[in-house]
């Protein structure tokens, strides 16, 4: 049964919902790794705890043991669907029992994720009505970053709407003259992180996969290729997630 702890009677403003998948293709059981023996999900339901723009907090798995470790660490948990094939359907399972005008997907890998950067998106998302998908982006500053396919690059234009993702550098520079591309353009990563209004949610958890999202494996060009505007805000904060057991390494290794 699921286990809530929250009134799904009472109107909040903004819920942040993390999903925690136990059988990643890329990391199997990673929500429970333990990073300087506190495991991933408790670090990233700490950091979102933090954020004073949110209303509640609540991890969404469909794994009994990451469900249990939640219950045993206090951490307000629901049981969803194993059918899901992504977060944002698992996140709009939770989002129908709740009386919440917008909704902050946190990505469950995200153990260094800052409160102020949650902050950053729930302010937005309040003060700007007609926005209802917004995300974060970051400057990239070296190459090694730019060209690696497990970053995603956004391209976002002169009206802050992200209009591409890529795991390709976007855009190309033909004329590097042995430059890095770096000198040449200003290049974002985005930080998997995405604020929505409630029903513009539940309406693309009813699109079929794109040809898009397809190509790139990104969830998110399904969205634009319907159609849907997703706002960009800007993050000066670096950001590490962990992706696979050799992010994980280097993390330890970087902070032994």
């Amino acid at each position: 049964m699921p286990f809530l702890w929250w009134d799904k009677t009472k109107i909040m403003k903004i819920a942040a919902i993390i999903p925690a998948r136990y059988q990643s293709t890329r990391f199997p059981g990673k929500p429970l790794v333990e990073i300087k023996g506190v495991s991933m999900i408790r670090r990233v339901y700490a950091q979102v705890v933090q954020a004073s723009s949110i209303d509640q907090v609540i991890v969404a798995t469909d794994d009994n043991r990451i469900f249990q470790h939640c219950i045993d660490f206090l951490i307000p948990v629901v049981m969803t669907s194993p059918n899901h094939t992504c977060g944002t359907d698992r996140i709009a399972e939770v989002i129908e029992s709740l009386n919440a005008e917008f909704v902050i997907n946190v990505q469950g890998d995200e153990p260094f994720i800052q409160p102020s950067q949650i902050d950053l998106l729930g302010q937005f998302l309040r003060s700007n009505k007609d926005a209802n998908i917004a995300t974060l982006f970051k400057n990239i500053s070296n190459e090694t970053e730019l060209h690696n396919p497990n970053l995603v690059k956004v391209l976002v234009n002169n009206l802050g709407l992200c209009t591409y993702f890529s795991r390709c550098p976007l855009p190309f520079v033909r004329s590097d003259q042995g430059q890095p591309w770096t000198q040449h353009f200003s290049y974002f990563k985005h930080i998997g992180m995405y604020g929505f209004h409630r029903d513009t949610l539940l309406e693309l958890v009813q699109l079929s996969p794109s040809s898009w999202e397809q190509a790139e494996s990104l969830e998110q060009l399904r969205w634009l290729q319907n159609g849907y505007k997703i706002h960009g805000i800007e993050t000066q904060i670096e950001t590490y997630g962990i992706d696979t057991p050799e992010d994980l390494l280097r993390f330890n290794d970087i902070n032994a």
